[in-house]
């Protein structure tokens, strides 16, 4: 299957070079180069990519308000990754918030990049893993070491099986192989996942394991309460 993908970024040079990078690869193909948010917007409505690689600062339209406007077209199916030189908490919330399926720093290797596109055409989560790692210090610094938040304590030992599949960007293909069961119980297990832990969807899933420091344990661990 080929992946369609849009690159929006104000700088040409990066565009041609992320373009260059992608089209390596016979699975991925660019569609289409935007120069700011609102033509990336309208290059999306027209041609409707798989993945819009979108950078957060460009004029007339942030990547953020471009992920937001693109994400609300009526039957929209293209999916948001979000790249920057800035990595800030407050980036990292709007881009998660708005929906976007992976937040990545553009000093990432290329084939991770490349990972990146295909991970969010599928529908999965991808943050870059140095804004994981500093996320997970700040928690283990703050929190007991041993203590997670006690609403695990609602999913069974396979709930958190498929809960920590998630954090690793894990189809639900994959999630079923690895665990052999069947791909609608996959989704049968996320679906309770997401309503015992009020989580909106996979996405949030995703961020959730990574920032409690689920996503670090093992899956049948019984988590222990908070201390309060």
């Amino acid at each position: 299957m080929t992946i369609s993908v849009l690159i929006a970024d104000d700088h040409e040079g990066f565009r041609s070079g992320l373009r260059a990078i992608l089209e390596t690869q016979d699975d991925l193909v660019c569609v289409a180069e935007a120069g700011d948010g609102e033509q990336a917007v309208a290059d999306v409505q027209r041609l409707r990519p798989d993945v819009a690689v979108l950078d957060i600062r460009m004029p007339r339209r942030d990547g953020l308000g471009a992920a937001r406007a693109i994400l609300a077209l009526p039957g929209n199916r293209t999916q948001i990754v979000v790249l920057t030189t800035h990595d800030t908490d407050e980036y990292v919330h709007q881009a998660v918030s708005a929906g976007a399926r992976g937040f990545l720093l553009k000093s990432m290797p290329p084939e991770e990049l490349i990972a990146a596109v295909r991970i969010a055409a599928r529908g999965d989560v991808l943050i870059d893993p140095s804004i994981v790692r500093r996320h997970l210090t700040r928690f283990a610094d703050a929190l007991d070491p041993v203590a997670l938040p006690v609403e695990l304590e609602q999913l069974t030992g396979r709930e958190r099986e498929v809960l920590q599949s998630l954090s690793r960007a894990h189809s639900n293909a994959e999630i079923a192989r690895h665990l052999h069961i069947g791909e609608q119980t996959v989704k049968t297990h996320i679906s309770n996942i997401l309503r015992k832990l009020q989580l909106r969807d996979r996405t949030h899933a995703v961020a959730y394991a990574h920032l409690t420091g689920f996503a670090e344990r093992s899956p049948r661990q019984t988590p222990p309460r908070m201390r309060a």
